[in-house]
């Protein structure tokens, strides 16, 4: 699919455009405001936060959004991929879990940027836009305290998958702690996860030294019992850095050591995959580990793992914490049957808690997640986790066509069910500790889209009544036509929803979060009705 200049919607997935539903509001856009957003003073603030920071000048977003000119080539892949919601990318599901550092777009901005293109994509006064971006590094850690990076190595051409250990060393003559770690892939064309251990034995270099070419072969981990996993990366993670006061040991002496999987390749590839480390200042830190907690082998509860040809299968996976502990990041893992992986805890009280849901696993964005605030887990607390596979013809990455056997194993086209857990002993105070508590991004040098996409208030005020405002603890909504009803944080992510109708609807405020919010009443074959309420 093509725009009028020849722009192709190629680079996203095959079936995105089955997802892609036009917010109903943008249709009255023009009527309501009488001219469309511009570039300017609108669309590049939100381009410029959400998407440079990938789209730029050899980034990892392989087109540049850094200037009006590369907005308008790519203005309806923008407002698709928007709409649909799979760009930016961030697979888990916000209404599930709130995650730290959600890459998510509010529905306003959607929005004005469907406005913006469907209004013919000015620009506006180029005076009045934000300076375009410059963007000279892609590193998340760009001062690191150790940087450590493999001999180049050649990936030779094959039809089987390749894992092979890689020894860095590093000079770290006493214990410290990482704060943060980065894993930069040297050639994401062929780079399709890495492991990265600690090794205090000396085992893995002697394995090096034994091998001709960099580094060495070792299947299902780097052939050291005793090395300890420090992160885990695949295509589209980013950098984890750790709460205040916790921090991943490392030890003295210790070497670095990384596993990589190459999949099979139709030729010669070369790549340097690079490791980036923050430490901790001299002091006392908790020490953190990571650990697939729910796995395929040990506490799957209705394994073996095999996944017969034609059918969508679920398996589960489940543990009981022996102690307290405190968990401050999760990362699911599984390959291209991966349809839909989610975790959650039950306390010995009864309690769930939601973790994290991916409600279409997509193999090529994988991830550490943080939480926004570590999850204190009471002794005795059960963690669980669903995993759905679709071995059928309707998954687009069915590495087999037609659909085959599929069972466990490290190759592409085998399968995993793996939830790691980055995790300490738990006090019940962890819980206090801030993450991330911005419920979205700070803007690019603080803009804002000065395009206000809520409907009239004057329409509104016939229709759709909320108040008080400020409300504490009961908020009141009254619809003059029965409509489905739902409270939007500023994300866009909604907190409640039920029905409205003429008579008045109390909706219980009291455990949700303060702050700014609206109140979305909509019905079939007519516009969404939209207030601002403050709840504090």
């Amino acid at each position: 699919m093509t725009n009028a200049e020849g722009s192709s919607l190629t680079h996203y997935p095959l079936n995105m455009k089955r997802h892609i539903i036009l917010a109903p509001a943008v249709l009255f856009f023009g009527w309501l405001h009488g001219q469309a957003p511009t570039w300017s003073n609108d669309v590049a603030c939100i381009v410029y936060t959400h998407c440079a920071p990938c789209h730029h000048e050899n980034g990892p977003g392989h087109f540049n959004l850094t200037s009006y000119a590369d907005g308008y080539w790519w203005r309806n892949e923008m407002r698709d991929a928007t709409q649909a919601r799979f760009m930016p990318p961030w697979p888990p599901d916000p209404n599930y879990r709130s995650l730290a550092h959600e890459r998510v777009l509010s529905q306003d901005e959607i929005d004005i940027i469907a406005a913006w293109v469907d209004g013919g994509a000015v620009e506006g006064d180029p005076q009045d836009a934000p300076p375009a971006p410059t963007i000279t590094t892609n590193l998340e850690i760009p001062n690191p305290d150790i940087s450590a990076i493999m001999e180049d190595y050649s990936v030779p051409a094959s039809s089987s998958d390749n894992y092979r250990c890689f020894v860095l060393p590093i000079n770290n003559p006493t214990d410290r702690y990482v704060t943060g770690i980065e894993v930069i892939p040297g050639n994401t064309e062929v780079v399709h996860h890495v492991l990265v251990f600690q090794d205090t034995t000396g085992e893995a270099q002697v394995l090096d030294n034994a091998s001709i070419e960099p580094g060495y072969p070792s299947f299902g981990g780097i052939g050291v019992d005793e090395a300890k996993l420090l992160m885990v990366w695949a295509p589209g993670a980013s950098a984890y850095f750790t709460p205040p006061g916790m921090g991943i040991k490392l030890f003295a002496g210790a070497d670095l050591v990384i596993q990589v999987h190459y999949p099979s390749t139709s030729d010669v590839q070369v790549d340097s995959t690079r490791i980036n480390l923050r430490l901790a200042p001299p002091g006392f830190q908790r020490e953190l580990a990571l650990d697939p907690i729910l796995d395929h082998v040990v506490n799957i509860t209705d394994g073996p793992l095999i996944i017969a040809p034609n059918v969508v299968d679920t398996f589960h996976a489940q543990y009981t914490i022996p102690i307290p502990a405190t968990i401050t990041a999760i990362a699911p893992h599984s390959h291209l049957l991966g349809k839909r992986m989610k975790s959650w805890a039950v306390t010995p009280g009864g309690t769930t808690i939601p973790l994290i849901d991916i409600p279409r696993w997509d193999f090529r964005w994988q991830g550490l997640y943080a939480f926004r605030h570590p999850i204190f887990l009471p002794q005795n607390t059960t963690v669980y986790s669903e995993t759905i596979y679709d071995n059928t013809v309707d998954n687009p990455f069915n590495p087999n066509d037609p659909p085959n056997w599929v069972w466990l194993g490290e190759s592409t086209t085998d399968e995993m069910l793996l939830y790691y857990f980055m995790w300490t002993y738990g006090l019940a105070t962890d819980a206090n500790i801030v993450v991330d508590d911005a419920l979205h991004v700070v803007h690019y040098l603080d803009c804002q889209p000065e395009y206000n996409v809520g409907i009239a208030e004057t329409l509104d005020e016939a229709m759709l009544e909320a108040w008080p405002s400020p409300a504490r603890d009961v908020l009141n909504v009254r619809c003059l036509q029965a409509s489905d009803l739902r409270l939007m944080d500023a994300t866009g992510r909604t907190v409640w929803s039920g029905s409205a109708t003429s008579t008045v609807k109390q909706i219980d405020a009291s455990f949700i979060p303060r702050g700014l919010y609206t109140v979305e009443a909509r019905s079939r074959n007519t516009r969404p009705l939209r207030m601002k309420v403050l709840l504090e």
